[in-house]
């Protein structure tokens, strides 16, 4: 009997973690774009067994929406690891603002696809983006240990931010050069390239003035 139970209580998270997978998988439709039939046609199943793993619609997205997140968080820690430090930052926003993410939402961050929505939905979606959106900003902040703490998390959050609406206006307009050119300023906004020859200007204008 216990081996029984050990082996449906197995069966049941590996259902329940399939369900949270492909719903995932359907992020490109917004959180609100799929029933709870659609969820479940994802995962394989008929959605008579829902209500078995979720006590409603709302805790299957906020599931789908941290499982998400978490694999962005660990391709970026992935991708700073192959990269040496002065480049990490950067080569994170470049693989984030890329053709290749822009045009595969299915597998690609969460937020641009759902963060619009989730402002919409439950508190409890709202706190499981929230949550992860935290993590995602701290990964960025270990990027930059030469800033000071603040500093480095401001920066962090302003790169997120700017990557996710470039990415969101990139997929508005469609493939084209309109769409690669919102990726390339936001990659040179993102990676703080822009305000750099300002510094530089202001600099040498005040050695003009010695």
């Amino acid at each position: 009997m216990r081996s029984g139970d050990a082996l449906r209580r197995k069966h049941r998270r590996q259902t329940h973690s399939r369900i949270v997978e492909n719903a995932s998988y359907g992020r490109q439709n917004g959180s609100e774009g799929l029933s709870v039939v659609d969820l479940m046609k994802l995962a394989g199943l008929t959605h008579g067994g829902f209500y078995n793993h979720f006590d409603s619609r709302a805790a299957l997205v906020g599931e789908a929406i941290a499982f998400a997140m978490d694999q962005m968080t660990a391709r970026w820690k992935k991708l700073a690891n192959g990269k040496a430090n002065g480049e990490r930052f950067e080569a994170l926003i470049a693989d984030y603002l890329s053709a290749r993410h822009r045009d595969n939402p299915k597998h690609g961050c969460a937020l641009p696809a759902l963060a619009a929505d989730v402002a919409r939905s439950s508190p409890r979606e709202r706190r499981a983006l929230a949550s992860k959106l935290e993590r995602m900003i701290d990964v960025f902040v270990e990027l930059l240990p030469d800033e000071e703490p603040q500093q480095a998390r401001q920066i962090a959050t302003g790169a997120i931010a700017t990557m996710v609406g470039s990415m969101v206006l990139s997929r508005a307009v469609g493939a084209g050069k309109l769409s690669d050119s919102i990726l390339e300023a936001g990659r040179m906004t993102a990676g703080g390239r822009i305000r750099k020859p300002q510094r530089r200007t202001i600099k040498a204008m005040r050695c003009d003035k010695s």
